[in-house]
């Protein structure tokens, strides 16, 4: 270690380096260049062009403003589940509480089911050739069957008097008049009455639909976007009434819930809310066992057991019962039902809050879903609960249905089914682990942090994918989770004219997947891992999440809160990441190594030349130059006598060791677009390493290359950059010095095309 002695009277000396060098000869090249202006296109611009402007409801921190408000929705429901005829009947009563500053003219309703309807224009907007490979109800569904007519069937629209109100259907969005403008803080009631048919989910994987079950001749039901709900109105879209056109996802309004459902009496159901009559629709055996799952921490209690449900297959029962729930302050309602439900869970603590995790799932689900899925709730709730806010509600539902991933307040419906003899591999078993764990999260982003999904996919998908990546690895430290930084490299490297800017609309990106999960999960892990750190990054994101939670965040809130709780400026990264398609390569493209000598250099007695400066006039110093060492120069720093006069002068505890003996001029190239911080490994002759990242604010002035000078006890035996693929580099070739070395990172390469 040195240690400055305090000594005011310091020896000065005028040293000249190869930094002055350099300097001067890149002022020698600007004088014989022509001048051409330019606007400021460095990587580190802020994003002031690119963001909305901010104002009281949504500021300039990232936070909701002192004028911040959103509307809120209430509904009363009775619903009829027709298992005879796989059809669904709804009477809702629809409270619209107006809390903006603004006169409503007209409600906006999204009609999701007129997907499936005859007319609807979905099917026409698809293009592309025939698939490779088709299942048989895909192929049915494609070419021999008649188109399936699943569209809403409005019966009425009245008001609360029971008037017939004025409505206009356009699609998917139906917008309803109102008979006078709907003033700021006063609410209307209205009722709409509708049926449809419910679709068979399997063939196109719909979101919403039934399973059938020829071996006992049973239906599954998964039921959503089952009912007209009310679009979202703020002061950032207005209405946001953009059409379904199948991929982009909802936006809605945070209400109340009173919702009754009646089914065949031996249905297995539960949905979002409250179940308010349990002692009317299960036993007293079931009651007993659900009671017991409520006190049971470290593992599911059997509530409906799987000889029960192989029961009830059996039988077709035709009286029927009412489920009755009650939700509160959440932005949808779906429900889960059939006979051949199996029904465990079991109780997880929240910060000394008990929440339930529950599972519901055919005997075809099992051993797997009896042995993983209700823990897999429970682990999800805990973990996420820790990286954002305490699980307000009082459970999470896992649902197993074929081909599913889709997620609802509180309930979900999951993929995952072993073979028909009970066996799996580990394959199957850690994708229904991932797709748990993603649906289960989903109540945070956006059931709970309610962005737009129809406008920014990302906002939702790309940051529960992120949350969902540190919840998988806790769970095991081994697990593929596919959102890390090297799981992006194959789609970053890809053919540009089939890639998206993460900042575009749902409906118009190229490859869904990356864009939408995994590019957004990369980018903020490497933002935790890499860039900010987990002190940083966690305080920041969770600020947003609790800012924002109950409310509808755009984008610039995330962007901004990040920032703003973090002290990071991260202008760079959001413009490179988010707003374009650019991708990172980092390469070492040389290496100088110099010696420490006090004769001036022949660089630098060519620049005394050139300016008349005679060479017996250059003041003594301590040079770094690639000469060859010539007889009688020093052979260690310590030798020159310039430096040992003033080492001793000034410091204490001074060994020759200690002093540098090695000298590097490393000059890195990125031939990418993006910036990043530059991770270095430096491995030494004696085999020794040593890790240096350089923050990405190192390409501010040169956004090409730059020189780096290394000093070093150790001879350097090579240079490896990003040795644990940490920034998605997508060309690994340029990474390590000399370049012999670099076998290794091709057989990186190699298994990550695999992957």
């Amino acid at each position: 270690m040195l240690l400055l002695k305090n000594n005011p009277m310091k020896k000065i000396y005028s040293i000249v380096t190869l930094c002055f060098l350099s300097i001067s000869i890149s002022g020698i090249a600007q004088e014989t260049e022509p001048k051409t202006g330019h606007t400021n296109t460095n990587k580190f611009k802020q994003l002031k062009d690119e963001f909305a402007t901010p104002n009281s409801q949504h500021t300039a921190s990232g936070a909701p403003g002192v004028n911040y408000t959103q509307q809120k929705v209430d509904y009363k429901m009775d619903i009829i589940l027709d298992d005879a005829n796989q059809k669904l009947s709804g009477d809702e009563s629809i409270v619209y509480h107006n809390n903006s500053t603004d006169n409503l003219q007209y409600l906006w309703v999204q009609l999701d089911q007129n997907k499936r309807a005859l007319d609807s224009k979905s099917p026409d907007i698809k293009g592309g050739g025939p698939e490779i490979l088709y299942s048989p109800e895909k192929f049915a569904a494609d070419f021999i069957d008649k188109p399936f007519d699943g569209g809403f069937n409005i019966i009425h629209v009245k008001d609360a008097k029971g008037n017939d109100l004025s409505y206009k259907i356009n699609q998917t969005m139906m917008r309803i008049e109102l008979p006078k403008p709907l003033a700021s803080g006063k609410k209307f009631q209205f009722q709409i009455k509708w049926w449809y048919n419910i679709n068979n989910h399997v063939p196109q994987r719909d979101r919403s639909g039934y399973e059938h079950f020829d071996q006992d001749g049973n239906n599954l039901y998964v039921i959503a976007q089952f009912y007209p709900r009310l679009a979202v109105y703020n002061n950032v879209e207005g209405w946001q009434n953009m059409q379904f056109w199948g991929r982009s996802e909802f936006a809605l309004e945070f209400g109340d819930f009173l919702v009754n459902i009646t089914t065949p009496k031996d249905h297995i159901l539960n949905a979002t809310g409250v179940l308010t009559n349990a002692k009317k629709v299960l036993t007293k055996t079931q009651l007993e066992r659900l009671e017991q799952a409520k006190t049971s921490f470290d593992k599911p209690v059997i509530i409906v057991s799987q000889e029960e449900a192989i029961e009830a297959e059996k039988k077709n029962s035709t009286e029927t019962k009412t489920w009755s729930f009650d939700a509160k302050n959440v932005r949808d309602f779906a429900f889960a039902s059939s006979r051949k439900f199996i029904w465990d869970g079991m109780a997880v603590d929240i910060n000394g809050k008990t929440v339930m995790a529950y599972s519901l799932y055919p005997k075809e689900g099992n051993p797997l879903w009896e042995e993983y899925s209700t823990k897999v709730v429970a682990h999800t709730l805990k973990e996420y609960s820790s990286y954002t806010f305490d699980y307000p509600y009082h459970k999470a539902i896992s649902v197993h249905s074929k081909n599913q991933g889709m997620e609802y307040p509180q309930i979900c419906w999951n993929y995952g089914r072993p073979r028909p003899d009970g066996t799996y591999d580990d394959r199957t078993r850690d994708a229904m682990i991932g797709v748990i764990t993603h649906e289960v999260g989903h109540n945070f982003f956006p059931m709970i942090v309610n962005s737009d999904e129809r406008q920014w996919t990302w906002m939702d998908e790309g940051l529960n994918s992120f949350v969902e990546t540190l919840t998988e690895i806790s769970f095991d430290e081994n697990f593929n989770t596919g959102n890390l930084p090297k799981d992006i490299i194959p789609y970053m490297d890809g053919d540009q004219s089939n890639i998206s800017p993460i900042m575009t609309q749902g409906d118009n990106v190229h490859q869904f997947g990356p864009n939408a999960y995994t590019k957004p999960a990369a980018g903020l892990y490497l933002l935790r891992e890499t860039i900010m750190g987990h002190e940083l990054f966690d305080y920041a994101f969770k600020t947003y999440a609790n800012r924002w939670k109950f409310k509808h965040p755009t984008p610039e809130d995330f962007f901004r809160t990040m920032e703003d709780a973090s002290a990071v400026d991260l202008d760079w990264f959001w413009r490179g990441w988010f707003y374009t398609t650019d991708f990172n390569d980092i390469g070492v493209k040389s290496v100088n190594q110099y010696r420490v000598t006090s004769k001036p250099t022949q660089d630098i007695i060519k620049l005394a030349k050139k300016y008349g400066i005679p060479v017996e006039q250059i003041r003594p110093g301590i040079y770094l130059s690639t000469d060859p060492e010539t007889e009688g120069e020093p052979k260690t720093p310590m030798d020159i006598a310039l430096l040992k006069d003033y080492i001793d002068t000034n410091y204490e505890n001074v060994a020759d060791a200690e002093i540098p003996g090695y000298f590097y001029e490393i000059t890195f190239e990125k031939p990418g677009g993006l910036v990043m911080p530059i991770i270095v490994e430096y491995t030494y002759e004696d085999g020794s390493k040593d890790s240096k990242t350089y923050p990405a604010q190192i390409w501010s002035k040169n956004d090409k290359e730059v020189n780096k000078v290394v000093a070093s006890k150790k001879a350097i035996a090579s240079i490896q950059i990003d040795p644990n693929l940490e920034t998605a580099d997508v060309n690994v070739e340029n990474n390590v010095w000399p370049r012999a070395e670099q076998s290794e990172f091709d057989k990186k390469k190699e298994e990550l095309a695999k992957e």
